[in-house]
């Protein structure tokens, strides 16, 4: 899976699950699988038609399956074919598509075509060779775009538009400028404006559908608020600066979902957020000597910061970077959220300066320390690495305590008694440590609903905002609907916590509200 399917997810408000990602591999073992149980009745194996037909199937049964929370079956099914016209990788899917168009019929298929017109030279001269190159190779398999959608630097110059649709043989109204706007947000209302739900009405014959008046009013509240929210991703909001200190800082879209999840937050409250990158290693005390300026540098970050995320990741190298943060913000009272490993270093950094324990550790970094406060809880097999994850949605139960039926992250979860939310992770905070910390003011307010064993979520008493999950909430976060988690650290960041928690309403300048 790439960051497609993310995107998919957040921007259309949909859960998505395994099945929505087709892989060459998934098709080859279930079709293997089939040929084992003697389902082809010992006939040759062959790309056409066994290959092919698995991959239609698998796009059908996938298609009717519900991806919302009230159960609907989709109306219309995107599925995005990735890689290049004539890859030899994406052959047999193409050869697929080819024939599923005469499966499902006319009306139920449009392909759009997604090509690059590139502006080259000085002067700025769109070029319209590579996209006719395209839909040329791609009408020798055997496809024939219904819709262009240009990508590229500046809108359509004048006539190119005509242009295309001359020699890729598609009307002029059904070419679109999908050209670089100020945010992605401004996507669908660029192509709204250019007319594709017109098209898409006429060429799906989506005006057939019965869609009652309330699905109706709930569209067209939903296309109110997107633009709410594509207008304050372009103003100048009041900037709210977070410091994400991470340990693959150098390649950006590591932490995709995280960043996401900040920006969803920022604007829901009528803030943008400023990200503050901070290498972990470069926190330590080693990189002061090594490299003084990128040291400097990065405690400058902190010191400028109005809150601190520490996300997750894996191996040794910036461990210690990221116990030195959650020391920083727990000490100068600074907003923090830890994600994964930023709750375990939390609770090392805690161990370590609060109760008395110097050589806390976790065993993934230290296996015989003498304070294991992170230790390995397999749910499978500890000797092998591969498949020992605790993945997957999981059931959090907020306990039955006072300070947790208090906690931020409680009123932020709307008061829920249990959350679900997606786990990726293997070692977990040490079940035996957990009462000499919650004597000290870390809290565990939210625990696995299966065993109770599993700590889930910390709350640091007496502090503006001082919260770690084990999960990754940042994979449920929504444009219109954003991640508690995320929305709190926002919130303790840019002063506005305690009113929101009180009542009040933080964006009281604005006209349209977004649902939170």
């Amino acid at each position: 899976v790439d960051l497609d399917l993310g995107n998919y997810e957040r921007y259309l408000n949909v859960t998505l699950t395994r099945d929505n990602n087709i892989t060459t591999g998934k098709i080859y073992r279930e079709v293997i699988d089939k040929e084992r149980r003697g389902d082809y009745l010992g006939k040759t194996v062959q790309v056409v038609p066994h290959i092919t037909n698995a991959i239609q199937d698998w796009v059908e049964r996938v298609g009717g399956v519900p991806t919302t929370e009230n159960g609907r079956i989709p109306d219309v099914c995107i599925v995005e074919l990735g890689g290049t016209v004539g890859d030899i990788e994406s052959a047999p899917f193409i050869e697929a598509m080819r024939q599923f168009q005469f499966r499902v019929g006319h009306d139920n298929f449009c392909l759009i075509h997604v090509s690059l017109v590139p502006v080259v030279g000085a002067v700025g001269e769109q070029k319209t060779k590579p996209t006719q190159a395209s839909v040329r190779d791609l009408r020798g398999l055997g496809l024939s775009p219904d819709i262009l959608a240009c990508r590229s630097a500046i809108p359509f110059a004048e006539g190119i538009r005509e242009k295309l649709s001359m020699f890729c043989q598609v009307s002029p109204k059904q070419v679109f400028s999908v050209h670089d706007c100020e945010s992605l947000y401004h996507v669908p209302i660029l192509l709204q404006q250019q007319g594709i739900i017109d098209v898409l009405n006429e060429r799906l014959k989506l005006k057939d559908l019965t869609i009652s008046s309330e699905r109706r009013a709930e569209g067209d509240s939903l296309w109110v608020q997107w633009r709410e929210f594509a207008r304050r991703r372009a103003r100048d909001l009041d900037e709210v600066t977070i410091a994400i200190v991470g340990k693959y800082t150098y390649l950006t879209d590591s932490y995709i979902s995280v960043v996401k999840a900040l920006e969803h937050a920022a604007l829901n409250i009528n803030r943008k957020v400023k990200l503050s990158w901070v290498e972990a290693s470069d926190l330590e005390e080693a990189s002061k000597h090594k490299d003084p300026l990128k040291y400097h540098e990065a405690w400058q970050q902190m010191c400028a910061a109005n809150g601190i995320l520490v996300p997750g990741g894996f191996g040794e190298r910036g461990v210690e970077g990221k116990v030195l943060a959650a020391k920083w913000a727990r000490e100068h009272n600074i907003p923090y959220l830890g994600i994964c490993l930023g709750l375990q270093v939390a609770v090392i950094e805690f161990a370590r300066n609060v109760c008395g324990m110097p050589s806390a550790h976790s065993t993934e970094f230290r296996e015989n320390c003498d304070e294991p406060v992170v230790i390995f809880m397999p749910e499978i097999d500890r000797t092998t690495m591969g498949g020992t994850m605790r993945l997957g949605s999981r059931p959090t139960k907020f306990q039955d305590s006072e300070f947790a039926r208090q906690s931020k992250i409680k009123q932020l979860y709307a008061g829920a008694d249990e959350v679900h939310e997606r786990h990726r992770h293997r070692y977990e905070v040490n079940p035996e440590k957990v009462t000499a910390f919650e004597a000290k003011g870390l809290h565990f307010v939210g625990r696995d609903a299966e065993t109770g064993e599993r700590m889930e979520i910390l709350e640091l008493a007496n502090h503006p905002y001082y919260v770690a999950a084990q999960y990754h909430p940042e994979y449920l976060t929504r444009p219109l609907s954003p991640s508690p988690p995320f929305l709190g650290l926002l919130l303790a960041a840019s002063g506005q916590l305690d009113a929101y928690l009180a009542g009040q309403d933080v964006t009281h300048e604005v006209d349209t509200k977004l649902k939170m």
